[in-house]
């Protein structure tokens, strides 16, 4: 028996200015998704959760916390942009252009804008994408940028196959 790596994300070196990143999973958002996450956050704002409310706003109908639109894109992006992030160092530029309602799908893509060498890490590099998420009548709902400290090869922790290698009794 072999073990078989996953795909264990990329490091600072993977990236390169201009490369773009479809994401491979898409999401539907539920009511309890919306419901849930807008009470957890405690964002007292009705239209939310209180069908009635929102029937009589312009959208008719209860928006999705943005949010949550803002959470889910961004970890529709880790697989691919910060699976061996060692920190972020922030989301700028959030563009809300369409809303979000109960029962869309969103899918998104990332692309490099940036990237540059830690003045203060020797370890990491920065990196800076574009990300955007979009419906499943291809409108964009959010758009962002997230600049984040990305490990260079080698110098992040121990991947999990190393330990399952030494559970296993492989070197």
């Amino acid at each position: 028996m072999g073990i078989k790596e996953g795909w264990t994300g990329r490091f600072y070196e993977d990236f390169e200015v201009g490369d773009v990143y479809p994401h491979p999973l898409g999401r539907t958002v539920t009511q309890t998704d919306n419901i849930w996450f807008t009470l957890l956050t405690q964002n007292t704002n009705p239209i939310h959760f209180d069908a009635e409310y929102a029937a009589k706003t312009d959208f008719g109908r209860p928006l999705v916390d943005s949010t949550f639109t803002l959470a889910l894109v961004t970890g529709q992006s880790v697989s691919d942009v910060s699976q061996n992030v060692m920190a972020n160092l922030g989301w700028d530029e959030v563009r809300l252009p369409n809303p979000v309602f109960e029962g869309d799908t969103i899918y998104s893509y990332s692309e490099i804008l940036e990237k540059r060498e830690s003045k203060s890490r020797p370890h990491v590099g920065i990196v800076r994408v574009k990300t955007v998420g979009y419906n499943q009548d291809n409108k964009v709902v959010i758009e962002f940028t997230r600049t984040f400290m990305v490990y260079k090869r080698g110098h992040g922790p121990e991947p999990l196959s190393s330990r399952v290698r030494q559970m296993l009794g492989e070197q």
